[in-house]
């Protein structure tokens, strides 16, 4: 985006076009998102590969082991926050979301056939949890039963933009939109 956008309305929906963006484009600096859980009344933060995008429902999709420790806390407090950072763009947004994983059903299945022709099959099929110290390599496999598909509920985008001639940030929310002091 070259041109500076003026409007809330017409913020709301770049953000949007460039979270779709990513999930296709796998340089799009939104590609990769980092999310912020509770584990135990602390923030636990880590990277998720955004997978698919939909406006209509406010939602995005990640995958995840099933037998990681994100899961557990997804499921023990579903509200958690997405942040991304565009260099590119020179936007910030930050998504406060809740979370839903399914591990069975229809769509889990859909998604499951694609993934295990993809090179990050293995990630799903390894025979020990994520984060399991391993003595030495271990080529035992799992099963599809440890992929997960993660939807992110989107309740509120707030979106900064740093720029040179001057700095903007906005609130896109349930309440609508509004300019914020950056």
């Amino acid at each position: 985006m070259t041109a500076r956008l003026d409007t809330l309305e017409a913020i709301e929906r770049a953000c949007w076009r460039e979270l779709a963006a990513a999930v296709h484009d796998r340089a799009h600096d939104w590609r990769v998102l980092a999310l912020a859980t509770v584990d135990e009344g602390r923030a636990d933060a880590r990277s998720v590969i955004l997978r698919d995008v939909d406006e209509t429902a406010r939602s995005l999709v990640f995958y995840a082991d099933r037998r990681s420790p994100k899961i557990g806390q997804i499921e023990r407090q579903p509200l958690a926050t997405m942040l991304g950072w565009s260099r590119t763009l020179s936007w910030q947004v930050r998504l406060r979301v809740t979370l839903q994983a399914e591990d069975s059903g229809l769509e889990v299945s859909s998604r499951w056939a694609r993934v295990k022709l993809s090179p990050s099959v293995g990630d799903y099929l390894a025979a020990l949890p994520p984060g399991t110290p391993v003595a030495h390599h271990r080529p035992e496999r799992g099963s599809r039963e440890h992929f997960a598909v993660v939807t992110a509920t989107v309740a509120e985008i707030d979106w900064l933009e740093l720029h040179p001639e001057g700095h903007r940030r906005a609130r896109f929310g349930p309440e609508g939109s509004a300019w914020l002091t950056p």
